[in-house]
């Protein structure tokens, strides 16, 4: 049986009987890609199996499950660690950027309440303030696109050809968010960014936004994920790989300088704080026994405002729901970013090999 038929029959097989079937399969000959799928397939499914034993709740199961999406080196005592590390620099760097700007406040959160609400850099509810900022997002992937090369490699044609658009008025009436269309044979990929509450949207939060959704985020890695064709079984088993690819994308930038201008990159550190913190509360909420309240109060005193899409509550609710996920896709770029190569030189070629195949465990990454 060759490997493709062997994931499609284990795929409806339970964890053990499944596990039997791939085991023994040397995956000798076949393609790159294969032999991805075969290894997420079986790392997950040993996952699997190991969660049929845990208990319903608590350290076990939620490490368990991080490592279900994310690979087998997501161990939760480092993935605790790594977030807490990040943490700290974020805030430190948010608060060396504060000082500089003497933007008062008593903590970073307090800070970025205040700037969100600095009229300076808010657009205008109406139609030219929607195009004020269409126009500043088209500038920012506009100065992305030449240094795409010496950070990810050679992108096919499709993935460049994407362009950003607003919600139309229809969209908004039947109550739509933001969304991708990925580029296709004559078809541009597009970003279709919300802006109905633009207000909540000052000019500095939506640089960032153009990394993660467009170029090197989204717009790279799903078009070529799509051409790669990975087996449902690595699409489970590599889930947190996606929104994870999206955050590295930004702190890529963020590492070349694109965000130079001091707003810019407290817009960006924003972001990386909302991720970062998600992350924190989910471990905050299912292993640390934490109350809904008690999660919060750390994402104010950091953030001060929340994330266009999620209000604070509203966010700790579903990650109540949802346990592991955040954490998993908060710690993966930071993994992605502890194996890049130190030297620049090689980014390209360490980034192309991630995304040509298809999204990744992270023990496949090295």
């Amino acid at each position: 049986m060759d490997v493709r038929h062997a994931l499609d029959e284990a795929a409806t097989l339970p964890p053990d009987r499944a596990l039997a079937l791939l085991n023994p399969l040397t995956a000798r000959g076949a393609s790159l890609g294969s032999r991805l799928d075969l290894q997420a397939a079986r790392a997950g499914l040993r996952v699997d199996l190991a969660l049929a034993h845990a208990p319903e709740a608590g350290p076990r199961r939620f490490a368990l499950q991080v490592q279900r999406v994310t690979g087998d080196d997501a161990e939760l005592m480092r993935v605790e660690r790594d977030l807490n590390a990040a943490l700290r620099t974020l805030l430190a760097s948010a608060t060396a950027i504060f000082d500089r700007l003497a933007l008062p406040g008593a903590s970073v959160g307090a800070r970025f309440e205040r700037l969100w609400h600095d009229p300076r850099y808010l657009f205008p509810d109406d139609a030219d303030g929607r195009a004020a900022a269409l126009e500043g997002m088209r500038a920012t992937l506009a100065a992305i696109q030449p240094r795409l090369p010496r950070l990810v490699g050679a992108l096919p044609p499709e993935c460049r050809h994407v362009e950003i658009r607003a919600l139309t008025a229809e969209e908004i009436a039947a109550g739509k968010g933001g969304y991708r269309i990925l580029p296709g044979a004559g078809v541009p990929g597009s970003y279709v960014v919300d802006l109905k509450d633009i207000r909540r949207r000052p000019s500095f939060s939506l640089p960032s936004v153009v990394a993660h959704e467009l170029l090197p985020g989204h717009m790279a890695q799903l078009p070529l994920e799509a051409r790669a064709q990975p087996h449902p079984l690595r699409l489970r088993y590599a889930a947190a790989f996606t929104e994870g690819w999206g955050s590295y994308a930004e702190m890529l930038m963020a590492d070349d300088g694109l965000f130079a201008e001091p707003h810019a990159l407290l817009g960006h550190l924003h972001w990386m704080l909302f991720r970062t913190c998600r992350g924190l509360a989910d471990i905050a909420l299912h292993v640390r026994g934490a109350s809904l309240d008690q999660a919060l109060a750390p994402m104010r005193a950091s953030m001060g405002e929340p994330v266009y899409f999620a209000p604070f509550e509203a966010d700790l609710a579903r990650i109540a729901q949802e346990p592991a996920l955040r954490a998993a896709e908060a710690w993966l770029p930071l993994r992605l970013r502890a194996l890049r190569p130190r030297d620049r030189r090689d980014w390209p070629r360490f980034h192309a090999a991630l995304l040509r195949t298809g999204r990744r465990r992270t023990e496949q990454c090295r």
